[in-house]
């Protein structure tokens, strides 16, 4: 408390002025409407700046939460669309019948470990078995496919990337009934290639490439990428056609798990054909 004091009685001129000075201002704004006015402009420009600033800060440490919020957004979205229900169609002379049932359903999921510059590389997604996800499900990202699910526990799957020696993605220019496989050459993480396309076709910089919908694992139509460069295979038949990836798997942190409700109905029906042809 002596310290106190004795601070106070060495600064007394300052803190006397402080008082005045502040005593002061009071005055005149209180008494001077243009004062008051500026006072009052330049103030709420202050703590609006700071509360902006304040906004911003906070937006940012939220942004997971965002992030979330519209991956399951999106994946609501999906399900929605036209190529998410299969068509029942009976049609007569006199009657029209239509009844659509869903056949894709679009599971959010989060990627919470990746690969990307091995030759063979994978995904771990932090939705397993409890929540529907089954090996050989298609996996697509905001912006175009991006791979296979490979293993499943409880709680997590893992995916493996177009990025992959070993996937094979059936896709098509869009547009044009050919199609062929989609592969990725170990290279650039950003091309892969499309194949056995006949040369036939004018293949043009730019054009979209798109999944097929043959097989059980993607709809028709989801994007892969587009076309930047085609050249003619051996043989002089096909073409082999270099597409820029859709998918940019460095910034991919949301994915969305396609489950088809007709799969296993569908690999039965083929099962049995196989073995009507090897009898």
């Amino acid at each position: 408390m002596r310290n106190l004091w004795r601070f106070i009685s060495n600064y007394n001129a300052f803190f006397l002025f402080v008082i005045f000075f502040t005593t002061s201002i009071i005055l005149l704004v209180r008494n001077n409407d243009f004062q008051r006015a500026s006072t009052l402009n330049s103030s709420n420009q202050i703590i609006g700046n700071i509360y902006n600033q304040v906004s911003g800060v906070t937006k940012y440490l939220h942004l997971d939460v965002v992030n979330d919020s519209l991956a399951k957004e999106n994946a609501r979205l999906r399900n929605m669309l036209p190529s998410s229900f299969f068509s029942d169609s009976l049609k007569t002379q006199l009657i029209k019948d239509t009844v659509h049932r869903v056949q894709y359903e679009y599971l959010e999921a989060q990627v919470i470990n990746k690969t990307i510059t091995s030759r063979n590389n994978y995904l771990t997604i932090n939705k397993g078995s409890l929540h529907g996800i089954k090996k050989g499900m298609g996996v697509i990202g905001p912006s175009g496919v991006v791979g296979i699910v490979w293993n499943v526990s409880k709680d997590f799957a893992s995916i493996q990337s177009v990025l992959h020696e070993d996937t094979r993605i059936s896709s098509l220019i869009e547009g044009t009934p050919y199609f062929g496989p989609l592969m990725w050459n170990g290279k650039d993480p950003n091309v892969v290639t499309l194949s056995d396309i006949p040369n036939q076709l004018h293949i043009k910089k730019g054009m979209k490439v798109v999944t097929s919908g043959l097989g059980r694992i993607f709809p028709k139509g989801i994007i892969v990428g587009t076309v930047i460069a085609s050249g003619v295979k051996g043989g002089g038949n096909f073409l082999d056609i270099n597409v820029k990836l859709a998918t940019d798997f460095y910034s991919l942190q949301h994915v969305y798990v396609i489950r088809n409700f007709f799969a296993e109905e569908q690999a039965l029906l083929e099962e049995q054909n196989k073995e009507s042809i090897n009898e």
